[in-house]
């Protein structure tokens, strides 16, 4: 788990969209993790990203567009935030897993 800024963020998403591998992936919550967004890599063309907080949505995109829709996502679910967490997924089951709330 880290703790990073805003504007840090889309770099250190764009590094880690490179190192994943089938199956694994992240998930970016808000400070108070009651919002966030979470991408798991299906294969080497093809993403789940799943939103959690103003939108409830769930989307199988490709390659090329996941970066412009990740920042769409982000402004939308991360408004006024300044301080986003980010966590590895090593596996599907942990889409699915509750993290402690401030």
């Amino acid at each position: 788990m880290a703790l990073l800024n805003l504007e840090s963020m889309l770099n250190r998403v764009e590094k880690e969209l490179r190192g994943l591998s089938n199956n694994t992936g992240f998930e970016i919550l808000s400070y108070k993790r009651n919002r966030g967004v979470s991408v798991l890599k299906i294969d080497a063309n093809n993403f789940i990203i799943r939103e959690k907080g103003y939108c409830d949505e769930e989307k199988t995109i490709s390659q090329p567009e996941i970066i412009k829709i990740l920042e769409t996502i982000i402004k939308r679910e991360f408004p006024r935030s300044r301080k986003l967490r980010i966590y590895s997924i090593s596996a599907p089951e942990e889409l699915n897993k509750t993290r402690k709330k401030l």
